[in-house]
């Protein structure tokens, strides 16, 4: 009890300490040589708009710099007060059938995680609503929500099942043989992903306007993009922010627009949109992803090993756990892999952000058109209520695209280059 009081005095002393460097300590000021530039917000945004995206960017922040240490919490909670053996004997006592054993198990130590991470969710939700960002009833929320836990908990059961199967099988090796069957397990995910799981979420059908369809595909025909279709999806029902974007491999490769882009950009805003995206697919950035993931995975248990090794080693007994082969010890192996895959995230983040600013750089020189992309950026800050120059820590840790600041001072920088000639003749007769 000591422990845990410890813990959760320690967690709120860390909440607190958060607060403080996001809504005092880090610094955000726009440096001076972008103030009155593109990328400056008071140039787009009005005063109203300016305080809802500071005050929103830092609330979503602050919640998840709470969401991530708050699931290590549980799982320490989980073992320390032994629920974790608890779980384990109470399934047994249904089943001696190791593969329902399982399944009950996971299926309770996920129920356990989603009931303590719910008031932080709701709250993150209500957050969004408050500031108008979403617009989804609670019953729409909720039913994404239990969607969620079902389909983590497939995922998560399948993982387990995988694992424990080879941990039994080879104590030593077991990283490499879970590794070896994560790969097509890996592809098939990313294969199966735009037709199977994003529809559970948001209904898609092909893009409504035909004029705007026509022009895409012509785009994505100098992009040498064998693409037949556009797909749109009705976010308007969830959200205000607008977005689109690019996944599945192979023959469900889905370009997707959300209906609110539709709403809310014009056509060569879009096509600047689609053109970011199609330079994704051109760049092979899905298959770079897919090869990275795999590349991870093998990095997450080889190095998820030697700690679970250690870690069960050092306090397998005072957790009540028998030995690596022991569903109990899950909580253990479910807490590395969550701490691995933090630490890897600003790497991951790096890459993305070199990622997006290839695809947007491909954009430009595709559409040749700096307006409708700065001005598409400007309206997705708007939308979204995005911070243009977020803190340091946020953006490190947060940040797969590059800041507002820097994408619409990188895309501006475009306008001389590609200036409709009457402009740039104006503009020299006026230097001579």
């Amino acid at each position: 009890m000591k422990k845990a009081l410890l813990f959760a005095t320690g967690f709120i002393l860390y909440g607190v300490l958060m607060w403080y460097y996001l809504m005092h300590g880090a610094h955000t000021e726009l440096p001076i040589q972008y103030r009155g530039s593109a990328a400056d917000p008071t140039m787009f945004m009005n005063g109203r708009q300016l305080k809802l995206s500071y005050d929103y960017s830092r609330l979503k922040d602050w919640i998840y710099f709470l969401s991530v240490p708050l699931e290590w919490l549980i799982y320490l909670l989980v073992l320390g007060f032994g629920l974790s053996k608890k779980m384990g004997s109470a399934v047994k006592g249904i089943t001696r059938f190791s593969l329902v054993h399982t399944g009950l198990y996971v299926l309770l130590l996920s129920f356990v995680s989603w009931l303590l991470t719910f008031p932080l969710r709701y709250y993150s939700y209500t957050v969004s609503r408050d500031y108008h960002i979403s617009v989804q009833l609670f019953k729409g929320w909720m039913k994404d929500s239990l969607i969620d836990f079902w389909v983590g908990w497939l995922f998560t059961f399948l993982t387990v099942v995988v694992i424990y199967f080879f941990i039994r099988k080879a104590k030593k090796k077991w990283w490499l043989y879970a590794w070896l069957i994560s790969i097509p397990f890996t592809i098939f995910m990313y294969f199966i992903q735009p037709v199977v799981i994003d529809p559970l979420y948001n209904k898609f059908y092909p893009l409504k306007d035909q004029a705007l369809k026509e022009k895409i595909l012509t785009l994505a025909d100098r992009a040498e993009i064998p693409a037949s279709n556009v797909y749109e999806v009705n976010m308007s029902e969830k959200t205000n922010s607008l977005n689109a974007y690019v996944n599945g491999i192979g023959s469900n490769l889905r370009i997707v627009l959300w209906d609110t882009t539709l709403d809310r950009l014009n056509d060569k805003q879009v096509l600047f949109v689609m053109a970011h995206e199609m330079g994704h697919y051109v760049m092979n950035h899905l298959y770079q992803n897919l090869i990275g993931a795999i590349i991870l995975t093998l990095f997450g248990l080889f190095l998820g090993s030697k700690v679970y090794t250690w870690a069960l080693a050092k306090w397998g007994k005072r957790w009540g756990i028998k030995g690596p082969g022991d569903i109990a010890g899950l909580p253990v192996l479910l807490l590395i892999f969550s701490l691995l895959s933090f630490l890897a995230g600003p790497v991951e983040n790096a890459v993305s952000r070199k990622a997006e600013k290839d695809a947007d750089r491909y954009a430009i020189e595709m559409t040749k058109d700096p307006e409708a992309a700065v001005g598409a950026f400007q309206k997705l800050t708007i939308s979204g209520l995005s911070e243009v120059n977020p803190p340091k820590l946020v953006k490190f840790f947060l940040y797969g695209h590059p800041t507002m600041l820097e994408r619409i001072t990188f895309l501006d920088s475009y306008k001389d280059k590609y200036q409709p000639k009457e402009l740039q003749k104006a503009k020299q007769q006026k230097q001579q």
